[in-house]
């Protein structure tokens, strides 16, 4: 296939998976790994980090828009950075005593669940006034623009969201 074929395709699937990932909120890493691996015969290590890189420059740029527009806490996103950020170490080393043949395991496991949990997640709005210990501490609280009011939340199940934030950290290092 030549390069020029090659790149107009990854390209146009990149904007696809892009645009999936925004429409769902999975991230469009979801699709670009496996439409790397399977389509392009890219190797899965080369593929994730492809992927990082497109979801660190697209989140970068949406987060800025959400930040303008008063939908992101700050506060909160710092959080579950640094657990993320806690976990990228351990994927470092992980991937390199572990087979790629096994990370693809673990990908393919995750992507139903993470299809799962997108179409029978809850959507709750927790109580402000909930009495949320952890989250009262840490000051993880804010509100958000509805209409030309405001909808305040507070924080719920900090250690399951850090947890998971740690995880997710080791599954995209």
């Amino acid at each position: 296939m030549h390069v020029f074929v090659f790149s107009l395709i990854v390209c146009l699937a990149s904007i696809l998976a892009g645009l999936l990932g925004a429409l769902t909120g999975l991230g469009g890493g979801v699709v670009i790994v496996p439409v790397l691996c399977l389509l392009f015969k890219v190797d899965l290590h080369y593929a994730i980090g492809a992927s990082l890189v497109s979801v660190i420059a697209t989140s970068s740029g949406a987060a800025a828009v959400y930040v303008r527009d008063g939908y992101s806490n700050i506060r909160i996103g710092m959080f579950l950075e640094v657990a993320t950020t806690l976990g990228a170490p351990l994927v470092a080393y992980l991937t390199v005593i572990v087979a790629a043949r096994w990370i693809g395991v673990i990908f393919g496991l995750v992507l139903p669940y993470s299809a799962w949990a997108s179409l029978c997640g809850r959507s709750a709005h927790p109580d402000p006034s909930q009495d949320n210990w952890l989250a009262i501490r840490l000051n993880l609280r804010g509100s958000y623009p509805v209409g030309d009011s405001r909808e305040s939340y507070i924080a719920d199940r900090v250690p399951a969201g850090f947890g998971i934030m740690f995880i997710a950290g080791t599954l995209s290092g």
